[in-house]
């Protein structure tokens, strides 16, 4: 984990848990890799998001400030926020969680990429049964061994 600090338009009660919780220090392919600084996308959702990770390409993980819960979006100019983690420290334990499981398989075993995406599920969701939300960030990244498999990755 890295502590690290809020951008300063952050609000106060965001500072204070990415100060004490820290953010995942580790990677998970282009699927999360830590930011330098967070930032403040005061113009994203109720009250803002604290990006705090790249996510694809263009997307960002972040903190929704209004809830608490952890979000993403596939650019920094989105309007819509797909589901992550019900917190920052859920979050943060899924990351650990994902990383400690790879490699997810070994050569030439290949064809057990849906037996580890069940188990990548059960993993997640044993840590935040929130996370496997329909169409959210932990449900379509646990097809990330197919992913690999079939070379979309």
């Amino acid at each position: 984990m890295i502590r690290v600090e809020a951008p300063p338009e952050a609000p106060a009660q965001v500072a204070v848990v990415l100060g004490e919780t820290g953010i995942p220090a580790g990677l998970i392919g282009y699927e999360y890799r830590p930011l330098d600084e967070p930032v403040f996308l005061g113009e994203i959702g109720e009250r803002g998001l604290v990006a705090i990770a790249t996510s694809g390409l263009f997307g960002r993980i972040a903190v929704a400030v209004a809830t608490g819960h952890m979000v993403q979006i596939p650019t920094i100019d989105s309007a819509r926020a797909r589901h992550v983690n019900s917190d920052l420290g859920s979050f943060n334990q899924c990351v650990a969680a994902v990383i400690e499981r790879f490699p997810f398989y070994a050569d030439g075993d290949e064809d057990r990429y849906e037996e580890v995406a069940e188990e990548l599920r059960d993993l997640i969701s044993g840590i935040d049964e929130t996370a496997l939300a329909d169409n959210g960030f932990w449900e379509t990244s646990c097809h990330w061994p197919a992913k690999v498999v079939l070379g979309r990755h």
